[in-house]
């Protein structure tokens, strides 16, 4: 199964590692950060499955974080747990108002979060935490490394089935190159952002019906969208 990403930010250290533990050994790919500032500069090119952010960030916190994803298209329907510290809590109402998805009064178990991004996960995002994803007449058995289009199988490389496992995640959003080059390679990765295209094509290919079958459309200027199938 794909790792589902989730972004910590808080600007304690300590408890950012401990959070960081408890997703990690639920199987989540774990970024943390500590400042308001750098999560908005990492989503100009990257979105996470799940926010994790402190109300009481130094700087741009918590709430005014979820005030300004909610009035943008492209972070508007991104899952935020906020964590507000109990000398705090009147922050909890604020936090909801302001678009968080989900609460959580310090101090609480680290394991307590893990089980909180995976509900919210299983309601905003099952296609995350089932093995079997299904979008119109695709289907991606994640466990079998399998993939069907209208009950046929379609034969894909490892980089295209990947490929196309991220896409299939969140149906019709926009993802960069820089996006996709990171789901297929990670951080860091010396691949040409061209090579994307490459694969892109091969997919194509795969799982197309014919010439007219636009199923992953190319958005240009931004990226590529897996369309209706």
């Amino acid at each position: 199964m794909g790792a589902r990403v989730v972004v910590v930010i808080d600007g304690d250290e300590t408890l950012r590692e401990v959070l960081r533990f408890s997703l990690v050994d639920e199987g989540f790919d774990v970024t943390l950060l500590s400042a308001g500032s750098e999560l908005m500069e990492r989503l100009v090119s990257s979105l996470p499955d799940v926010l994790v952010l402190s109300s009481s960030l130094p700087g741009l916190n918590g709430i005014e974080i979820c005030r300004r994803l909610r009035t943008e298209p492209a972070t508007m329907r991104v899952p935020v747990v906020l964590l507000v510290p109990a000398e705090s809590e009147s922050d909890r109402l604020t936090g909801l108002a302001a678009g968080a998805d989900d609460c959580l009064v310090e101090p609480f178990p680290s394991v307590e979060l893990a089980i909180r991004v995976k509900n919210l996960l299983r309601r905003m995002h099952p296609n995350l935490l089932s093995h079997m994803i299904r979008v119109g007449d695709l289907t991606l058995d994640r466990e079998a490394h399998r993939v069907h289009r209208q009950k046929k199988e379609v034969r894909l490389g490892p980089t295209e089935f990947r490929l196309l496992e991220f896409l299939m995640r969140y149906p019709g959003r926009v993802y960069s190159r820089t996006e996709l080059k990171r789901s297929l390679w990670g951080d860091g990765a010396t691949v040409d952002e061209r090579a994307v295209d490459v694969h892109i094509g091969r997919l194509r290919k795969g799982i197309s019906l014919g010439k007219a079958d636009q199923v992953i459309r190319t958005v240009r200027g931004a990226g590529y969208a897996l369309g209706d199938v």
